[in-house]
């Protein structure tokens, strides 16, 4: 009865759009856009204010999503609102996206859905998808073009109407200690045939306690040649044949758009629908799924990734923002005390008004904000219209509109402070918290969001949900037991949630503050225990994820997309030098810090080392040579949109006398990541990059810098020895720095012999 069932379905979708390739090509693209994620891991926000007009850097989340769709080439897009619906519909009515030209968007609205699938079945009976559609989720942020995306996709319909979807993907290395991505997603193996890009197996909640991952013989039998990644990363943007929807309908058990319909088609071997993989590269495509990915994509766009769609570039809307040196913006009307300290990747919303004695760094801070004298704030996101009295301390935390801090109070790692709590004087929020006017709901659906979808658009006042939560199904809690009471100190409103059990890890691994050190070295130890019991005889696999024998393994030529991920990790070592130079961090700390960004990208103590160097000689071209340590305020913008200005004008005895002063302050931090030779000899071969490339101001100064690292104890004679003989094989143009270092080298020799 299912395959009858399906067939017919199929049936019914042909008759519904054209056979014809040629008139579907002539099709205007269409999107579907849902506004509803159907899940909660943004509460308490959530409640109140549905998650794509959440604000990302200042700007509700679905105009990234729609300014690329509209970039794209997409014509017409439908909305699909559910929770909070009258909030996304007023919201969309009232701005700009009504009225461009050659550019439709349109809101379907139900208070009857509960997951994606029924979405999409609702969709599919108003019959307004006409041929091929985009279908994207409102919390995503990309600036790839979809065109050679599109072309595969319907040249490969061309050839079989079974290929019903283009899935998008990108590079991604997992962390091997927590096992997720840098966005905070689970680990992700997909099995994809390297010559068609089919997707042939797809797994985002792997048993790792077992260390291995079944396929089916059939699928190895069926298919010649398999590649086997954990390094992807689901772009959650699909290309989509109308019969996608039609699926959907007749599949009333498809709810979640992976978990039920991409399994569910990969596991059917009676109808034949195919999904095939595009893979991006220098593009960008990122969903915001969890707190954690919040915090990864505002720092991507702070740092200019998603170009054009960056605080100082005009779409949807968005204010007039300036974006200074140091990837700071600022927009207009904003009063800030002479003393006060904004650093660097930081983005100050409009009329915010900042105290004396204030220090704000990597940080978003929304508009009509007030921050009094002697703050804190780190790694944080302040939404609009908040109050920080003097003396608060906010570290990696997100606090909504309208929140009122007392003076002295403290927010530690991972807080979340939902519209309108007020924390009292010198209060202490501990970590991973989260706060809300709203008690906390008893049970745990998704569409418990409905409850509050009221006629506001707005935010809803505490009074009215207490009402609500009165006369509810019984499914909020408003009795005031101990359980319930107000904990936030004196003058504090507002409940601070109970973390259910089991969730402090989910709390920890999903939150904008970085993962504790001491939950790192025991999911590390975890680790290792678990490796000792995976059994060591089986078929290798490359990194590339290719299925063959150990005779036959090697490491497979995904050069250009992990030189993507080297990109993104030194720019991160880069920003947090920074910030420390500015600060005056203590370099344990700073340590800490690039361990963490380290597991993060999966990257070596080599990458470190050169990275860390890389920063450090950086900093010693671009400031100023009469305060050459912690003086930032003429650091030059690193963003190629704005015109810098120019690098200072050095003698060569200056710069040569900056780079040792910084060496000299910064040389424990450096040394933390030289445990071998070889991590010695990759800071050489960066210096050599550097010269040739990227800072070609040190060429002339090459044997003297080495000659200072050699001083400091940072590089052995072994290593710049090495360095040397592994060169003489080399063409005369590779050996530019060593003929330049030839005394130094001489000298080095004929002391290590005299030593023997």
């Amino acid at each position: 009865m299912g395959a009858q069932k399906k067939r017919a379905a199929a049936a019914a979708a042909a008759a519904r759009v054209s056979e014809d390739p040629d008139d579907l090509a002539r099709q205007p693209l269409q999107a579907i856009l849902l506004a509803d994620s159907f899940t909660t891991k943004f509460r308490p926000i959530t409640l109140e204010r549905p998650k794509v007009l959440l604000p990302l850097v200042n700007v509700p989340m679905i105009n990234y999503t729609l300014a690329w769709l509209e970039a794209a080439g997409v014509a017409e897009v439908f909305v699909f609102c559910c929770a909070h619906s009258k909030q996304v519909i007023d919201y969309l009515e009232n701005s700009e996206w009504f009225s461009q030209p050659n550019f439709t968007v349109k809101t379907i609205e139900s208070h009857n859905i509960i997951s994606a699938g029924d979405a999409l079945r609702l969709i599919y009976e108003q019959n307004v998808i006409h041929g091929d559609f985009v279908l994207i989720s409102g919390d995503t942020v990309s600036n790839m073009s979809l065109t050679q995306a599109l072309q595969e996709h319907k040249e490969r319909k061309k050839k079989d109407n079974n290929a019903v979807m283009t899935m998008i993907i990108k590079k991604s290395k997992p962390s091997p200690i927590t096992r997720q991505s840098r966005l905070g997603t689970d680990e992700l193996f997909m099995a994809i045939d390297p010559n068609t890009k089919q997707l042939l197996y797809y797994e985002d909640k792997a048993d790792h306690s077992k260390g291995t991952i079944c396929l089916d013989k059939m699928l190895l039998a069926e298919n010649p040649s398999i590649s086997l990644h954990n390094d992807k990363q689901d772009c959650y943007i699909d290309i989509c044949s109308p019969e996608v929807l039609s699926l959907f309908t007749d599949n009333f058990d498809y709810q979640h758009l992976r978990r039920h319909f991409v399994k569910g088609l990969l596991l059917d071997d009676i109808m034949g629908y195919k999904i095939f993989t595009h893979e991006i590269h220098s593009s960008y495509a990122a969903r915001i799924d969890n707190y954690r990915s919040y915090d990864i994509v505002s720092k991507d766009i702070i740092q200019r990734w998603t170009y054009p769609y960056v605080p100082d570039v005009k779409f949807c809307g968005n204010r007039a923002t300036k974006l200074e040196r140091r990837g700071m913006y600022r927009a207009l009307e904003i009063e800030q005390s002479r003393s006060a300290q904004v650093g660097s990747f930081t983005v100050i919303g409009y009329g915010t008004k900042i105290g004396s004695n204030s220090k704000i760094s990597d940080s978003v801070i929304g508009e009509g904000c007030t921050i009094g004298s002697n703050v804190l704030i780190e790694g944080s996101y302040i939404w609009d219209n908040v109050i920080i009295e003097d003396g608060c301390e906010l570290r990696h935390v997100i606090v909504c509109d309208g929140v009122i801090m007392k003076a002295g109070a403290v927010l530690k790692p991972g807080v979340v402070l939902s519209f309108k709590v007020v924390i009292g004087e010198r209060f202490v929020v501990p970590a991973y918290s989260k706060v809300s006017l709203l008690q906390q709901p008893t049970v745990h659906d998704s569409d418990e969001e409905l409850e509050y979808a009221d006629n506001s658009s707005g935010t809803v006042e505490f009074s009215s949900i207490q009402g609500t939560a009165d006369q509810s199904n019984g499914e909020m809690t408003s009795e005031s037991s101990e359980a319930h009471k107000p904990k936030l100190g004196t003058g504090g409103v507002g409940y601070i949630w109970s973390i259910c059990e089991g969730g402090q890890e989910e709390e920890w691994r999903h939150s904008v503050a970085p993962i504790p050190e001491d939950k790192l070295t025991e999911l590390s130890e975890a680790m290792d225990d678990d490796q000792e019991l995976v059994t060591q005889d089986r078929t290798a696999l490359s990194t590339s994820g290719e299925l063959i024998s150990d005779s036959n393994a090697s490491e497979g030529d995904d050069n250009e997309d992990s030189k993507d991920d080297s990109v993104y990790f030194e720019k991160e070592v880069e920003a947090t030098f920074l910030r420390a130079v500015e600060e005056n961090v203590k370099v344990d700390h700073v340590i800490l810090e690039v361990n963490s960004l380290r597991l993060s990208y999966n990257m070596t103590s080599a990458d470190c080392a050169g990275a860390v160097f890389y920063s450090m000689m950086k900093l010693a071209i671009k400031t100023p040579h009469s305060s050459a340590i912690g003086l930032l305020t003429l650091y030059p913008s690193p963003f190629s949109m704005v015109a810098s200005n120019a690098y200072p004008i050095y003698l060569s005895g200056e710069l040569q006398q900056n780079t040792a002063n910084i060496i000299t302050t910064w040389q424990k931090l450096l040394k933390s990541y030289l445990l071998e030779i070889d991590e010695e000899i990759e800071i050489i071969l960066k210096f050599e990059e550097m010269c040739l490339e990227s800072a070609k101001e040190f060429s002339p100064l090459f044997a003297r810098i080495l000659h200072i690292l050699y001083d400091k104890d940072i590089l052995q004679e072994d290593a710049i020895l090495r360095w040397a003989d592994e060169k003489e094989g080399a063409d005369e143009s590779d050996k530019v720095f060593v003929r330049q270092s030839e005394k130094f080298i001489q000298w080095l020799r004929e002391a290590s012999e005299e030593e023997d």
